[in-house]
């Protein structure tokens, strides 16, 4: 592989979720130890308290990984809404998100930053989407001034009734006008909304910053129907060098309160470091296949 092509390199990551939830000093070493074994070049951290910084930086300086950070706003937090006061609550959290991204030395803040997670029991309001915008365009003003990106994650019909699919996403991201934020796709939610999940790649295109690998039924990649194959090479094709970071969930690991959040009623598979390792070289195999193809098949320079 040529040195350019391996710039173009997307970098891999893993959500530290894969080794459970909750964050402690040994919760830390676990995650980013294990991410670290199984090949990859960052990890997708959760967002906690300002205690938890400096042993996180810690574990991450000394296994050598980058971190990004997510979150995902509760029913009592809601920017899209039309309730004041819970839109206040889910903006004070996103600025505490966006401080403790940086404070970590991320440059990312991902996921559902832009309404509740949760099924709605309401219809979309148009006062609704304009406190989200309202609030999101605070908060990537706050985030452009530390260096963070904003990844804008839509999620399937029963997590948000706001952005389901990658065009409407282009849409909100239109209205918002901030240059520092992104479409962030996950591939389960986007199997379930999106009538081809290559083709939502297309359609979010140069604006395609982050991604979820994620399998259809959560389990370890390629054990699904996702088609990884047309997915990864419609990235390659596209140029799409951002991370794509491994989301898979195990009633086996998650406790009970995270297992009923994200409706995950089955074990997928009880071996994080397993999952892991085999899910980096799963997409890695795969994306560096994809791209030593695409310079075989390119013309040379004395041609």
């Amino acid at each position: 592989m040529s040195a350019d092509a391996a710039a173009e390199r997307s970098p891999l990551g893993v959500h530290s979720g894969l080794w459970g939830a909750g964050w402690s000093p040994e919760q830390a070493e676990r995650a980013i130890g294990g991410a670290a074994a199984a090949g990859f070049d960052l990890i997708e951290l959760p967002v906690s308290g300002p205690d938890t910084v400096d042993f996180t930086r810690a574990a991450l300086e000394r296994h050598g990984l980058r971190p990004t950070v997510s979150l995902a706003l509760r029913a009592d937090e809601d920017v899209n809404s039309e309730d004041a006061a819970a839109a206040a609550r889910g903006e004070a959290r996103l600025a505490a998100a966006v401080d403790h991204a940086a404070a970590l030395g991320a440059d990312f803040l991902g996921g559902v930053i832009y309404s509740q997670m949760g099924r709605y029991l309401s219809l979309p309001t148009a006062a609704g989407r304009r406190s989200s915008l309202a609030a999101l365009r605070r908060t990537a003003r706050r985030a452009a001034d530390v260096g963070v990106t904003l990844g804008v994650e839509y999620v399937n019909r029963y997590e948000s009734n706001l952005l389901n699919t990658a065009a409407q996403t282009l849409e909100y991201l239109d209205e918002l006008g901030e240059p520092n934020a992104v479409v962030h796709l996950d591939t389960f939610h986007a199997a379930i909304e999106e009538i081809d999940v290559a083709d939502a790649a297309a359609v979010a295109g140069g604006r395609l910053g982050y991604i979820h690998a994620s399998e259809s039924h959560r389990g370890e990649l390629g054990t699904g129907r996702l088609d990884w194959d047309a997915l990864l090479r419609r990235l390659v094709g596209q140029g799409f060098a951002g991370p794509i970071t491994v989301e898979s969930f195990s009633s086996a690991i998650m406790p009970a309160a995270d297992q009923i959040d994200i409706g995950l009623w089955r074990p997928m598979w009880s071996d994080a470091d397993r999952v892991a390792r085999r899910s980096h070289d799963f997409l890695r195999s795969r994306l560096d296949g994809l791209i030593a193809e695409r310079e075989g098949s390119a013309p040379s320079a004395a041609a």
